[in-house]
Order: structure tokens, then C-alpha cells, then sequence
């Protein structure tokens, strides 16, 4: 399995470091960046080492799938700006013959649209919107683990549709004896087998993220930080029609990029803060998000987040509010149960 794994992780850093990827841009299925549940929106949409007992952070990292998740069922919205809405039904369980799979299904709408013709008279109204269908497995030895899902991406516009086949493959190393854990991995590695009618196929949104997450053994505080974007150094975005500062002499001075900007904006900062196993906060710090969505007046809390998690009984709780623009925050919520609780019970009676 070690072998495989190191064979597999080899071909896709290869792969990486020759993609000629870009952060924005022409890229097909760009919604597959968005986080897709509560805990993960809270920690700053990119965390693919802080896994635990949620069965949604498999979307992150292939590799954080393990037993705590088996016969657990989680049920995820999001209300973005102008009225986008988003949702997710992930379910992990684990097979004595095949291993430890996790199952999920992500549906956006973007809601209704004026259709109008060439001369701007009405035709009527059209709807837009993006799902996937994941399937992912992982496999443990001793202290690593290594996990793959396999996702099909539909993008669908006024009845028009976009088809394409992606993969996540990922890696996890986690201490035996410290709460300390790395993760590992190549995302929305595929192809785009249908464009939309008229349109050209495009790059899919490829990224590499590594991570870790750490928590000090008398603290109540668990620590994570992220890389992604490891195969383009420079994700720095100048708009080019933004004016300057004037000098003293009243010439523009355009911002220029330097090396420390390019190198912030590559991590997130995430933090969970655990006053007991039924109750937690979180909070998350994007950078790039922070200086992509800032406005000229301001931030306005750009690239922040924060939530907060709580179990009661067989019921877990999970609420995100990222901040994406002064206007206001997209916020999470995400219900958990161990579907083996109520088996268990209706046994019992």
C-alpha cells in the first residue's frame, strides 16, 4: 500500500508542477473551490488536515476519512449572496470486505433569470445551476492513511449542460500518541468531457493543499495552517485599471507585487477552540480572500470566518459564517447524527 500510495502521490506532483493553472480565469466548475459544510466554511474553506469525527471534511482531504465517521449522516446548507443557495448530504460507512467509503451529493442553484432576445424583449425565464456526485475511499496503515474520491460534475444553464470526471487524492500522516496531523492533497485532478454547446472544453480548477493541525496537550485550543496553490508561487491579482497613490510630483504609483504578498496569500489560518466534546468554537482567516474581496474603502471582514459546534445527544450542530463582502456573510449550518444510534434502538424495542 505504502508503495502505491508514494507511486500515485509522485505522478501527481509531477502532474502539479506542470499545470499551467491560474487562480481565476477561464476555468470550468469553478464552484467545486466553495466549502461545502459548516466546519470547513468556519476554519477558512481550506483545511485538509483538521478532520475528526466529520464526515464532511472527507470533501477536503480524501485521507481524513476514518472510523469515527462510519454510519454517520450530515446534512449541510449555505445561503450565499443574492439568493445562491447550496446543499449537501454526505454519509460515511464501512464494508468488511471492501474498507471504509464515504458517499455525498452537492447541489448549487443560482436561482431564476430574465431570459430576453437580441433586442432585449423578455422570452420568459431560465434557471442555472452546478452538482456533483463523490464517492470516496480510504485506507489506513499504521500511522498514514491514503484516500481517493471520484466526483462527476454537472454544470446545467438554461438547460445546457457541462459534463466532467475529477478526482481528489489525497494523504494524512496522524501522530499515535499527540492530537498533531499533516495532510496532503491534489484536488479536481480530471477532464471536462462536455463543454457547453458553442464553448470550448476548459481547465478544471486544480489545486494542491497541504496542511497541519496541532493541539497543545494542556490547551483547549487545536491549531491548523494551510498551504494551497504549492504548484503557482505567484496567485497575486493586480487590477490594472485601479489608480494609484500620486507622488509629490503627481505621478501614479501603480502597486507593485512583492514577495511577502505573494507568499501570504497561499495559507489559511484556522482555529478550534474545544471547551468540551459537545461544544466548540471556530474561527478561520483566508488571505487571499481577504485581498481578492476587499474594497477600496475597506475589507469589511473579507477573508474572516467564525462558527461554533454543538452536540446534543444522538444531534450534532454545526454553524459557518464566512465573510465574503462588506455586504454581508454567507452563513452554514450543518445537522450530524450516527444513523447506528437509532438502528440500535429500534432493535432494542
Amino acid at each position: 500500500m505504502r508503495k502505491a500510495a508514494a507511486l500515485i502521490l509522485f505522478l501527481l506532483l509531477n502532474f502539479s508542477l506542470t499545470t499551467q493553472a491560474q487562480v481565476g480565469g477561464q476555468q470550468a466548475f469553478s464552484f467545486l473551490r466553495l466549502p461545502t459544510n459548516a466546519k470547513l466554511a468556519a476554519l477558512g474553506s481550506i483545511n485538509v488536515s483538521a478532520g475528526g469525527h466529520d464526515v464532511n471534511m472527507v470533501a477536503a482531504n480524501p485521507a481524513l476519512l476514518n472510523p469515527e465517521m462510519d454510519r454517520q449522516l450530515s446534512l449541510s446548507y449555505a445561503g450565499y449572496l443574492a439568493d445562491i443557495k447550496q446543499s449537501n448530504v454526505a454519509y460515511g460507512f464501512n464494508h468488511r470486505k471492501y474498507g471504509r467509503w464515504a458517499a455525498g451529493i452537492n447541489y448549487t442553484n443560482y436561482g431564476e433569470f430574465v431570459q430576453r432576445d437580441a433586442t432585449g424583449a423578455t422570452e420568459g425565464t431560465f434557471t442555472a445551476n452546478d452538482y456533483t456526485l463523490n464517492l470516496s475511499h480510504a485506507r489506513q496503515s499504521d500511522a498514514f492513511t491514503i484516500g481517493a474520491t471520484a466526483k462527476v460534475a454537472v454544470s446545467s444553464m438554461a438547460g445546457n449542460k457541462a459534463l466532467g470526471l475529477l478526482a481528489d487524492v489525497g494523504g494524512g500522516f496522524k501522530h499515535p500518541e499527540h492530537d498533531f496531523s499533516v495532510g496532503l492533497v491534489f484536488k479536481n485532478v480530471g477532464y471536462q468531457v462536455k463543454a457547453f454547446d458553442g464553448a470550448a472544453r476548459q481547465p478544471m480548477p486544480f489545486d494542491a493543499q497541504l496542511g497541519a493541525s496541532f493541539k497543545p496537550e494542556h490547551m483547549p485550543v487545536r491549531l491548523s495552517l494551510t498551504a494551497h496553490h504549492l504548484h503557482q508561487f505567484d496567485i497575486v491579482y493586480l487590477d490594472p485599471n485601479e489608480k494609484g497613490q500620486l507622488d509629490e510630483n503627481g505621478n501614479e504609483i501603480k502597486e507593485e507585487k512583492t514577495f511577502g504578498d505573494k507568499l501570504a496569500r497561499h495559507f489559511v489560518i484556522g482555529t478550534e477552540f474545544i471547551f468540551s466534546k459537545n461544544f466548540q468554537m471556530r474561527a478561520g482567516y483566508n488571505h487571499l480572500r481577504s485581498k481578492e474581496l476587499k474594497l477600496e474603502s475597506g475589507s469589511g471582514g473579507a477573508g474572516f470566518s467564525a462558527g461554533l459546534m454543538l452536540r446534543v445527544r444522538a444531534f450534532e450542530l454545526n454553524y459557518g459564517s464566512a465573510f465574503y463582502h462588506p455586504s454581508g456573510a454567507s452563513h452554514y449550518i450543518t445537522i450530524s447524527t450516527d444513523t447506528g444510534t437509532f438502528l440500535k434502538r429500534k432493535t432494542k424495542t
